[in-house]
C-alpha cells in the first residue's frame, strides 16, 4: 500500500507519543523524543496537533514530524525503516513540494536521523548542511552522585517559579505558569519532571525538565537553563546531575541531551556533570 501522510489530531497524538517511544534505543542517533512532543506541549494539545505530521504505511506509523519552529521540522523514523527507499522518497517529495503542504513557504531546515536514506537525498537534491549541533550523553547503569545543594521536583505550587527561571534563562523565553500547568497536563509528562535548584537564600537559581521514554530507554533533557543572574557558580552542573537522577529513578538507560555547538559554555556545563560528548550532527 502507498505511504499516507497525517496530521494526527490530538486524539492522535497518544500514538505519535507511543511510536517515538518505542524508536528510542541507546546508541541511536539524535531524534525526535517524545519530550520533544512534550515540551512542545506547553502551548497546548490543539497546537501540538497542529504542528505534528505522521506518514503511514498499513496503518502503521513509519516516521513522525514536528514544527518545532515555523522554519525547523524535526523528523524521524522507524529504526527498520530509515533505509526504506519508498519512505525516503515520499519524504523527500513531501518536503521539497511545496504545493502539498508539509512544510511552510521558504528556506525550512530539517532535522533527520544520521545515517538515513533521507538525509543523503536531501544533500543530492541542493539541501545544504546547517549549523552544527553536539549531542551528549550519561549512562545510567551505575548510581548517580549527589548534586549537592537544595534540588526540589516542581508541582503545581512552584510552576511560577519554573516559569520565572526558565525566562531569566533564554532571552526569548515565554514560558509561563500558565503553559507549565499545560505541558503537565499532556500524556508525555506523566514520566517527566521539572526540577529547580535554590541557593541558600532561597532564590530560584537553575532549573531543568527531564523526559523519561520508558524503562530501558534514553531520556532526555529539554530545556536545562541557568538564571542569567546567577551563572558561574555552578548551579548548571548541579540541576544537570539532578536531571539524570531523576531519570534513572524514572528507569532511563541513559540520558541525553542536544546543544548548539556554538554554545560552548553548555557543552562544558554537561561534561562536568559527566556526559560524554558524541560527534556533531547538522540540520539540513
Amino acid at each position: 500500500m502507498a505511504i499516507v501522510l497525517g496530521e494526527p489530531g490530538v486524539d492522535g497524538l497518544s500514538e505519535a507519543v507511543g511510536v517515538l517511544r518505542e524508536w528510542q534505543y541507546d546508541g541511536a542517533p539524535m531524534q525526535l523524543h517524545p519530550g520533544d512532543l512534550g515540551w512542545f506541549w506547553r502551548f497546548g494539545a490543539e497546537a501540538t496537533a497542529a504542528a505534528v505530521r505522521t506518514w503511514s504505511r498499513d496503518g502503521r506509523i513509519l516516521a513522525v514530524g514536528l514544527l518545532d519552529e515555523p522554519q525547523l521540522l524535526r523528523l524521524t523514523i522507524a529504526p527498520d525503516a530509515q533505509r526504506d527507499e519508498e519512505l525516503a522518497q515520499r519524504l523527500l517529495d513531501d518536503l521539497t513540494e511545496p504545493e502539498r503542504g508539509v512544510l511552510p513557504e521558504g528556506k525550512v531546515s530539517v532535522e533527520a536521523p544520521v545515517g538515513a536514506l533521507l538525509q543523503a537525498l536531501l544533500f543530492e537534491d541542493g539541501w545544504k548542511a546547517d549549523e552544527p549541533w553536539t549531542p551528549l550523553r550519561r549512562d545510567l547503569t551505575q548510581p548517580v552522585e549527589d548534586p549537592g545543594g537544595r534540588i526540589e521536583v516542581t508541582g503545581p505550587r512552584q510552576a511560577q517559579a519554573r516559569a520565572v527561571v526558565q525566562r531569566a534563562s533564554f532571552d526569548r523565553s515565554t514560558f509561563t505558569d500558565e503553559r507549565w500547568h499545560a505541558m503537565a497536563a499532556g500524556p508525555p509528562y506523566a514520566d517527566a519532571r521539572c526540577l529547580v535548584a535554590y541557593d541558600d537564600q532561597g532564590n530560584a537559581v537553575a532549573a531543568v525538565t527531564v523526559w523519561s521514554a520508558g524503562r530501558g530507554r534514553p531520556g532526555l533533557l529539554e530545556p536545562m537553563g541557568v538564571h542569567r543572574e546567577h551563572r558561574g557558580h555552578g548551579y548548571g552542573k548541579a540541576i544537570t546531575v539532578a536531571a539524570a537522577a531523576a531519570l534513572r529513578e524514572l528507569g532511563s538507560s541513559s540520558a541525553i541531551v542536544c546543544t548548539a555547538s556554538s554554545n560552548v559554555g553548555a557543552v562544558a556545563t554537561y561534561k562536568s556533570a559527566g556526559f560524554q560528548q558524541l560527534p556533531q550532527v547538522r540540520d539540513a
